[in-house]
């Protein structure tokens, strides 16, 4: 009887098709099934070359990033997951994910762009805005980081930048004022690093333009478990209605340092 060819496996593939295929594979596969196979899937799993082709694939690559890049896995994922964490930050469900920790004057309210003596934004995607009163108007939001996809190691080793983004506006016919808190918090909610600076305060008769505040949270302390984010802020002319500060489009993403 003739014998047939000897069974090959995926495993007497040479290296750079193995690789090529596993990097076909989403990452949380590789990382919780592929690596657990072999000895030989382990390595190969761990390889530069892997993670390099996946940020080639999905367009995270550059070549100018190559000197700068010291690990291209966590390169990866922090691309991967990387989006605004702030929810609803365009007023465009309400008041949802939002809590509101002082709602005075005559509350909160929601207006839709560019508003009465106001100007459009130069996002525009933006369509609507946040607007506060004449007494103090503040919301908050807390990010857990783990359910985010952040895990505690992650934070911890890497420390991958924050980058915190807000735009508030006046009204062209009354001033306001603004503040912003940003805290990143411990698991018992200990603040382990803040971003606030002085409130700003517009005066009557301004330009009504859209304004950007941001920040970069870098080598903060290990621990880092949540981030709250609080802004908001009143009139200074104390008018009944809505002529207080405008608050939009803002944004927490977390990203890889490069």
């Amino acid at each position: 009887r003739r014998r047939g060819p000897a069974m090959t496996t995926i495993c007497d593939l040479p290296e750079d098709v193995l690789v090529e295929l596993l990097s076909l594979l989403p990452a949380r596969d590789l990382l919780r099934s592929c690596r657990l196979v072999c000895a030989q899937w382990r390595d190969v799993v761990d390889l530069t070359t892997l993670w390099k082709r996946k940020c080639q694939r999905r367009g995270f690559y550059a070549q100018n990033l190559d000197r700068s890049i010291s690990d291209w896995k966590i390169f990866y994922l922090l691309c991967n997951l990387k989006r605004n964490l702030i929810k609803n930050s365009c007023a465009e469900e309400e008041f949802q994910h939002w809590k509101l920790d002082n709602n005075d004057g005559d509350k909160w309210k929601i207006e839709d762009l560019p508003g009465p003596h106001g100007r459009s934004m130069p996002n525009p995607r933006v369509q609507k805005y946040f607007v506060t009163s004449f007494q103090p108007c503040f919301k908050s939001q807390l990010i857990t980081l783990q359910k985010e996809g952040y895990w505690n190691q992650l934070m911890d080793e890497k420390r991958p930048e924050i980058v915190v983004k807000d735009w508030y506006a006046a009204r062209f016919d009354c001033g306001c004022r603004y503040e912003l808190t940003v805290r990143l918090l411990s698991e018992d909610y200990i603040v382990l690093d803040e971003f606030h600076p002085e409130p700003v305060v517009i005066e009557q008769w301004n330009d009504a333009a859209w304004r950007e505040i941001s920040h970069t949270f870098q080598n903060y302390p290990a621990g880092v478990r949540y981030i709250w984010f609080q802004h908001g802020g009143q009139d200074t002319q104390f008018w009944a209605g809505w002529y207080g500060v405008r608050v939009t489009n803002s944004s927490i993403t977390i990203g890889p340092l490069t």
